[in-house]
């Protein structure tokens, strides 16, 4: 028993430690792609490209953007439905957008993410663990929706893609398949638990089949307005359908999260640079303007939020306080 405790302690070691060298490997090659693409850059074709840009994109990109945060909330309304909790639309629109919008910046969004819906989501009764498991949950919800829409990209442009991962036409349409079929397993593992009334870990039951079709709608929602809002910045032309470019914003996304940096950055861009091709210009541009909308933009008003969402809920304990000072007064 001691023997197996110690094997087990070395493998959690090792995994770490491969996790870390993982994350430097991405964030060293993604480096030496961003500042390569940097030093060949003509400042005058950058900057004719942010003049390109019209009004007609930002406001598209804008409105994306805001659906994308939409489907962010429902990720929580479909945990707290699961959880059966009952709690203020307002409030879940508040946990959810300021979670997601500080822990995108920020990254960690198991840690960041999490303590800001504890914040908001602790008053109004959840308990740590309630929460945590909301978080984790709604963290599915994600990567289900994700994988469904590169398993959709693989397999309806695998020609387009094999041109960005070197792959083979067939050796793309087989990893499609390979991640289609891993869904449909979760599926069934979902109504195999859900029968059984088994718990996955931690006493954390799975949501039902229902529910995870809702978690994958939501999912595919989501990533398909973050990607169109980048798509829309994208100069006319770009070469690349949705369905192709879709599939790389997810793969650009996941490299991003597994290298750890704060919201991706550097990591994201240079994927997506390496991704798209020359020129590059147009593509960075795009990119910083994609930065400011989805990121900057939303990170800055969550912090408003949470300081006006912080003064009012102080500021209705000072009331309070001094009702039942009056009240005791009059007493």
């Amino acid at each position: 028993m001691a023997r197996l405790e110690v094997l087990i302690r070395r493998n959690r070691i090792l995994l770490k430690r491969l996790g870390l060298g993982l994350s430097i490997l991405i964030v060293a090659v993604s480096a030496i792609i961003f500042v390569r693409t940097i030093i060949g850059i003509d400042l005058a074709q950058l900057e004719a490209a942010f003049t390109a840009t019209d009004a007609r994109q930002i406001t598209l990109a804008l409105s994306l953007s805001a659906l994308s945060y939409l489907a962010l909330t429902g990720y929580d309304g479909l945990a707290l439905l699961h959880l059966r909790e009952k709690v203020p639309l307002r409030v879940t629109a508040l946990a959810s957008f300021t979670s997601y919008a500080i822990s995108f910046t920020l990254g960690f969004p198991l840690i960041t993410g999490g303590a800001v819906r504890f914040w908001i989501y602790g008053p109004a009764g959840l308990s740590a663990s309630r929460v945590a498991r909301l978080t984790i949950i709604a963290g599915i919800t994600f990567w289900l929706g994700m994988g469904l829409v590169v398993g959709a990209g693989l397999i309806g442009e695998p020609s387009a893609i094999a041109e960005i991962d070197h792959f083979s036409v067939i050796a793309n349409q087989m990893i499609g398949a390979g991640i289609f079929a891993s869904l449909a397993a979760y599926l069934v593992w979902v109504i195999v638990l859900q029968s059984r009334g088994r718990p996955l870990f931690l006493n954390l039951q799975l949501p039902g089949p229902t529910l995870t079709i809702g978690q994958i709608a939501l999912g595919v929602v989501d990533i398909c307005s973050a990607a169109g809002v980048l798509y829309v910045l994208l100069p006319k032309g770009a070469g690349m359908s949705f369905l192709t470019f879709s599939a790389l914003y997810s793969f650009a996304c996941m490299l991003g999260i597994a290298s750890h940096a704060p919201g991706g950055i550097g990591v994201f861009e240079a994927t997506i640079l390496k991704g798209m091709g020359p020129p590059s210009e147009p593509v960075l541009a795009s990119l910083f303007l994609f930065r400011a909308i989805y990121y900057v933009i939303p990170f800055v008003l969550a912090l408003a939020l949470l300081g006006a969402h912080e003064a009012f809920r102080r500021w209705r304990s000072l009331r309070e306080a001094l009702d039942k000072s009056d009240y005791s007064d009059e007493a």
